[in-house]
């Protein structure tokens, strides 16, 4: 069995994906004429010449514009399901995807549009695939905290389908603090937390999202190897980190995957995971995420397994679901040893 045989049949969790970031430009066509919506592109081509962005508030710009094709329940539904798709076949079985509430509400949206168009996407990606997946509502950091409490209040209905909130856009300049009081609040509503820190923002940021907002799992966190006595910290409590190696270059926060650290992470005994982030934008999802980082840092496939196997520990599901997916993953390797 070949490497990219062995990666793509690897049972494996995706715990870093933001929906939105999913949207195809064949798909945002295809809304944009359902729904009568005009987009500042003449063809799929012209849309994937404008991928070609050089940071992160770049990638932003053209993110929120896309999404702007998204209006309907059906949306959201097809959105989703042809994620899981994607994430069935690179040999995906659990996945907790993050959402956007305000990039939609903010356009006059109503959040249960989203929630509801989302939560039956996932329902019938189970029902086709057997893959599980869980909801992590994401406040928009360059937002206030007032508006971010605003969400948390729509968000009510639902609250009982939602794993989780946390905390994404731009990160430079709008550092985890501003957060303190809503995470607390969602905290005390039994709801998981995570944050993007150490992307693009120091690892001050990453101190400020494990002591203000208490995250259960730390988004990117790349940022934190500046920092020896933090990396201890993460290792030594078992902190998962969500690290997403082809962003990571898109974004142009690390020069190529042949320098990417992901295997450093691993020897300093982080429990790092391997996810695609906003694939659609970014070149490629979970399995060419697991492919690139085997050829350019020479993974073996004990290191490949211990990052899927840190997918399932890092997750929200309960002990039980965990032991049974780490047995599959087990009886996989034993099968194609």
């Amino acid at each position: 069995m070949s490497d990219d045989a062995f990666i793509t049949g690897l049972p494996k969790a995706e715990l870093h994906l933001h929906i939105e970031g999913s949207l195809e430009p064949e798909q945002m066509f295809a809304f944009a004429q359902r729904n009568g919506v005009t987009i500042p592109y003449a063809s799929v081509e012209e849309v994937r010449a404008a991928y070609d962005f050089s940071n992160l508030q770049d990638f932003l710009d053209i993110y929120y514009a896309g999404a702007d094709v998204l209006r309907t329940e059906e949306d959201f539904r097809d959105l989703a399901l042809a994620y899981f798709d994607r994430a069935a076949a690179d040999g995906v079985v659990h996945a907790e995807i993050f959402f956007d509430p305000q990039t939609h509400t903010h356009r006059r949206v109503p959040f249960g549009v989203v929630a509801n168009g989302l939560l039956a996407g996932m329902a019938e990606a189970e029902a086709k695939h057997g893959l599980t997946s869980k909801l992590i509502l994401c406040f928009l950091r360059h937002l206030d905290e007032e508006d971010a409490f605003k969400t948390l209040s729509q968000a009510q209905p639902w609250i009982d389908r939602i794993a989780a909130v946390g905390l994404d856009s731009s990160e430079v300049g709008h550092p985890p603090a501003k957060f303190e009081r809503v995470f607390a609040a969602a905290a005390a509503m039994g709801l998981k937390r995570v944050a993007h820190a150490g992307e693009e923002g120091p690892p001050e940021y990453v101190y400020e999202a494990l002591d203000l907002l208490h995250v259960d799992r730390l988004d990117h966190g790349n940022r934190s190897l500046e920092d020896p006595a933090l990396v201890t910290r993460l290792a030594r409590s078992g902190m998962t980190l969500t690290v997403c190696p082809l962003s990571n270059v898109k974004l142009c926060n690390v020069a190529s995957i042949d320098v990417h650290p992901i295997d450093r992470m691993l020897r300093l005994g982080l429990r790092v995971t391997v996810n695609s982030d906003d694939p659609a934008y970014f070149g490629g999802y979970v399995g060419e995420n697991y492919r690139a980082i085997a050829r350019g840092r020479a993974l073996d496939r004990d290191d490949l397994v211990t990052l899927a196997r840190n997918s399932f520990l890092g997750s929200f599901l309960p002990d039980e679901a965990v032991a049974t997916h780490l047995a599959r993953l087990d009886a996989y390797v034993e099968a194609h040893a």
